[in-house]
Formats: structure tokens, sequence, C-alpha cells
């Protein structure tokens, strides 16, 4: 079947890796699991480090990549894929220490089938394209847990958005704003603070001061921003932090953290059911998630050299009937 995977590792050279050709069919391991027909699926950073190596090993080449897809199950189901795969610990998936994401040990999406176990399938609401649902188990998801679970936003909470253009940040930005929190975002691009104020955030450069403190901090770029939103947190409030786009080993007063109270927060993708959720929340809010750009399957690596600019404001999505 025509799928695109990493066939060999380049660190500087993430794209020289990418091949789009004929993998084998997916196997399901027993019969908890299931194939999806995939219709459309999207791309995320998470692809791009898996062909530079990262998480992977030479042993397990060729991979499939992608996380996120919707499609069409063995019984004619519309359904949307949960990407995380491990067993529920206190009911979260995301606290098995075992747990992976598709394409890391398993085939990812980025294929016209891929295997996945029954329980990962979320019924996609009728309102939604396939393309609208495929943006969302991966960078939405994240962005959800990050805001209600974790941060426990409500409408009357305010919430700064470090790094808003990419796929969470910018997810973060139109989730809190639509529940009615006050939202600040930042970003280095004046383009895009232009378009995340279309969004209803107070765009801001990096490193401004904001006018108040907020409750919760959406914290996806690390040490570039870390010490920024700590400062800009309030006595009592929540950082939480989901990656380190800009790098990991951020510096970090512990005197503002324990004097203030504050919390600082870890946070990775979420649960069948908070996908679930997620899911509810955008029909009943009639949301649409942000795109930048469709591609058909055949231009995939295009999309990927898109992905790869870091120009992107959204997600880039793969349209597997093209």
């Amino acid at each position: 079947m025509r799928s695109a995977f990493v066939a060999s590792f380049h660190p500087d050279d993430p794209l020289a890796g990418l091949v789009v050709g004929e993998q084998a069919e997916p196997e399901p391991p027993d019969d908890s699991w299931t194939v999806v027909t995939v219709r459309a699926s999207s791309l995320n950073h998470h692809d791009l480090w898996s062909l530079r190596g990262v998480g992977l090993t030479e042993a397990q080449l060729p991979m499939i990549l992608g996380c996120d897809a919707a499609g069409v199950d063995e019984d004619g189901n519309e359904v949307v894929i949960h990407a995380v795969i491990g067993e529920p610990v206190n009911g979260d998936e995301t606290l098995d220490p075992k747990r992976s994401l598709l394409s890391e040990k398993y085939p990812g999406t980025l294929a016209e089938r891929v295997a996945v176990p029954r329980r990962n399938l979320v019924p996609k609401p009728a309102s939604l394209s396939f393309t609208d649902a495929a943006c969302l188990p991966t960078a939405w998801l994240t962005a959800y847990r990050m805001l209600f679970t974790r941060g426990e936003v409500t409408a009357d909470s305010t919430v700064l958005v470090q790094g808003a253009g990419g796929g969470v940040a910018t997810a973060a930005v139109v989730l809190a704003t639509k529940v009615g929190a006050k939202v600040y975002a930042t970003s280095r691009d004046p383009v895009k603070r232009e378009r995340v104020a279309e969004l209803g955030a107070i765009a801001l450069e990096p490193g401004a001061r904001l006018p108040e403190r907020v409750d919760v901090v959406i914290e996806t770029v690390g040490e570039a921003t870390m010490d920024h939103s700590i400062k800009s947190t309030r006595p009592g409030g929540r950082i939480v932090t989901c990656g380190a786009t800009s790098g990991h080993l951020a510096t970090i007063d512990l005197r503002r953290i324990f004097f203030l109270q504050q919390q600082l927060l870890g946070s990775t993708m979420g649960t069948r059911d908070e996908l679930a959720a997620l899911l509810e929340l955008i029909t009943t809010h009639d949301i649409r998630p942000v795109i930048d750009s469709v591609y058909g399957f055949s231009q995939v690596t295009d999309a990927f050299a898109r992905l790869n600019s870091g120009e992107v404001f959204g997600k880039v999505v793969l349209d597997h009937t093209r």
C-alpha cells in the first residue's frame, strides 16, 4: 500500500530520509485491534524528529510516519484515531511508562490503511470533515489537556500562550478563547501576531510585560521563554509545559516558584476520553481547527517541506483521497 516512511536517519536534513512508496498491509497483532482506511492525516514535528532518528532505531526501519488520522473502520464507521498506545493507569494511558505513539513501535497513519487498537477509535462527528478531524489527535488534544485537565482553565481564567503559530499553541488560543478565557499570546513573527489576534488573543512580542499576571501559561517553547512564563504567572498560578522547541535546559528561579506557590506542570498528549471530550467541545462551540495548508497524499514531500520551513500557522494536512 502507498505510504510515507522513514528509510534512513538524517539529523541535519530530516527530509533526506523520507520516502513515499509501497509498504506491507497492516497486520493487527490480535483481535483487539482493527484496520482503518485513512481519509486524511496531519503532520507533526514528531514526524520530523522521527526522520532525524529521535525515538527510533535502525532496526525499526522502515517505519511509516504519522500520529494523526481520521478515516473509516472495517464496519463503515467514520472515526478519529487516538494515537497513544498504552494501558490506562488509573484511567490515564498517558501515565503508562511503556506507552508509545503510532509511528514509534507500531506503523503510523501516513498510509492508505493503519492498524490500531479498537478502543483507540472515537466516533467522528458528522459535522466535522475528515481533514478537520485529522488535525485533532496530537496538537489539539495536547492543547486540550494542557488547558482543561492540567491547567484547569475556565471562562474566568487569564491565559498566556507562548510561541503562538505552532499547532499546539494555536489550538490553545482557539480553545481558550472559545470557552471565554482572556488570552495573551506571543510570537516573534509580526504576521503571526496579526493572525493570532484575529483568533481572539491579545498578541505580544516575546518577553513583553503583560498588563496583568495570568492564571495559566501554556508553554511549548521551553528554554527561551520559561523565565518570562514564570514571571508572568500570578501567585498560585500554573505553568503547563508540553515541549521545549528552543531547548530543554531552562534556568528556573525556584524562589519565585515556592514563594508565590506557583505550579510547574508537565503534560503529554491526552487520553482517549479527553479526545472524545475535545470532539464534543468542538461540536458544541462550532470550532474548526486552524489549517495552514492541505496537500494531496501525492504531495507528501511538499507537505513535509512546508512543515520543516518553520513558517506554518496551524496544521499541515494530507488529503488521502487526492
